[in-house]
């Protein structure tokens, strides 16, 4: 179980990115008061909780009536995740995420919770997939399926932890730490996705 634990914290910490996502989360709470930058943490980690418990209870029912495999759920997971993983290495997701906290700032300069730090810098297509895979890979297991969520909810904890503590986080790591930690986390996360993939090809040749 142990090895379930980490395989689903490691894919969660790394598709949300608690590290990467405080830099954007200083820049969208830049100038605001400390009381409204722990509101929209707070309010923002948990909408965010939410959102992937709802898929990480329906996803695989879901799945289901519309006829869809689990060996193709893995391989179009793993497609996606390997895309993101890309942009992370070649610094593109930083700066999508980032052209996306200043939209919001101008539109909703009052409430960012929702958008886009729950959605979708938390809750994005990655997160959802993700939960959705880890979920139906152990079917019929409770255990293991509590410790995928406890991965998610350990990971989302550090994530609001870095969100509260963004400012001095960033003065201390810099914009250099910062794109090394996310591109080292970005080969991490190729990996997995491409595990992902020959595990659903396999998996369909073997079924």
């Amino acid at each position: 179980m142990l090895e379930v634990f980490i395989t689903a914290f490691v894919t969660f910490f790394v598709i949300i990115d608690p590290v990467g996502i405080a830099p954007v989360f200083a820049s969208l709470t830049q100038g605001t008061a400390p009381r409204h930058q722990k509101m929209m943490a707070i309010k923002g980690t948990v909408i965010a909780v939410g959102i992937l418990l709802f898929f990480a209870a329906v996803g695989e029912p879901f799945l289901s009536a519309l006829g869809i495999s689990l060996q193709a759920l893995k391989v179009a997971g793993g497609v996606m995740l390997f895309l993101i993983a890309l942009e992370m290495v070649f610094e593109k997701r930083t700066s999508r995420r980032e052209n996306s906290a200043e939209r919001s700032h101008q539109e909703h300069p009052e409430d960012i919770s929702v958008f886009p730090i729950a959605i979708p810098l938390l809750a994005g297509p990655g997160a959802i997939a993700s939960i959705i895979l880890l979920m139906a890979s152990h079917e019929g297991d409770l255990l293991a399926k509590g410790i995928v969520l406890s991965a998610l909810g350990l990971t989302l904890a550090l994530t609001l932890v870095t969100f509260l503590a963004a400012s001095r986080l960033m003065a201390v790591m810099g914009a250099t730490a910062s794109t090394i930690i996310s591109r080292v986390l970005g080969i991490i996360l190729a990996a997995f996705a491409t595990q992902f993939i020959l595990d659903g090809i396999l998996n369909f040749f073997i079924a």
